[in-house]
């Protein structure tokens, strides 16, 4: 591979410079061309916003979810929780909706 290829794991060049404080985030979604995307700016607290907890249906998810639930109520936060109906697919358009438009913010469980 050249210094001119993209990386296969990345996409990205590997001499190509990254802005200060920048950080690599990879697309799960197979995308054929990387995207820079700028984060969130994150909320001062949690006081008052509604977060979704999604479940992917993955073994042990539930777990994972449960003690989060408790810690972001002990920090303010209304919790909602989904569930998508397998791991091996995208969650329903329906579902990416509701959730989008009751919540401030969403975490997806990703265990085994």
């Amino acid at each position: 591979m050249s210094d001119t290829d993209p990386s296969p794991t990345t996409g990205h060049h590997p001499g190509a410079a990254k802005p200060s404080g920048a950080v690599l985030l990879l697309d799960p979604t197979s995308e054929a061309e990387s995207t820079d995307r700028a984060l969130t700016a994150r909320k001062p607290s949690l006081d008052g916003l509604t977060i979704g907890l999604l479940d992917i249906n993955k073994p042990r998810g539930d777990v994972f979810l449960d003690r989060l639930e408790q810690q972001l109520g002990h920090r303010g936060a209304t919790v909602l929780r989904f569930a998508k109906p397998t791991f091996t697919k995208p969650a329903p358009a329906d579902l990416r909706h509701e959730i989008a438009t009751q919540c401030d913010a969403v975490i997806e469980a990703l265990a085994d």
